[in-house]
């Protein structure tokens, strides 16, 4: 009999724990889509509003997530290849009377396309930051081999 009690104060514990896990995962998954915006659930009327238009937080990825480190990650590559398309520049640009490096985009292209797929991308992203400086929107191989690239460092 005593031995059936010890049995039963196991499954229970086990029980017990599989409850306990239960609720906390069911709590976290109503917190989970508390969040979501996209969650239609009337349950959740009480929810917090998400952040809106000037909140600091509008737009971004909640602190400490995955998304977050991805975004970081992604950010930091883009601005190593920046950089390694301003030292392809220089080294293969010529100095003008300005003092400034400049190259022309096929020249750069044929270059640079053995290194990144990714050339007027990452030329874009240069100019955005003011390192680069060239004529037009957008640049096409072959229409614009011609244009000339500026690198102002």
């Amino acid at each position: 009999m005593e031995e059936n009690k010890g049995q039963r104060a196991k499954t229970g514990g086990a029980v017990s724990d599989l409850r306990r896990s239960w609720q906390t995962w069911a709590e976290d998954r109503v917190e989970y889509q508390r969040k979501n915006p996209f969650s239609n659930d009337d349950r959740l009327a009480s929810r917090p509003l998400h952040a809106q238009k000037g909140d600091p937080a509008y737009g971004r990825p909640p602190e400490g997530s995955k998304t977050e480190q991805r975004g970081k990650d992604a950010h930091s590559h883009v601005e190593k290849e920046v950089e390694e398309l301003c030292l392809i520049i220089r080294s293969t640009g010529q100095k003008g009377e300005d003092g400034h490096v400049s190259v022309t985009f096929g020249q750069l292209f044929e270059t640079y396309v053995t290194i990144s797929n990714k050339v007027v991308g990452i030329l874009l992203r240069a100019r955005k930051h003011g390192l680069v400086r060239f004529e037009g929107e957008m640049l096409w191989q072959g229409k614009d081999d011609d244009v000339v690239i500026t690198l102002l460092e």
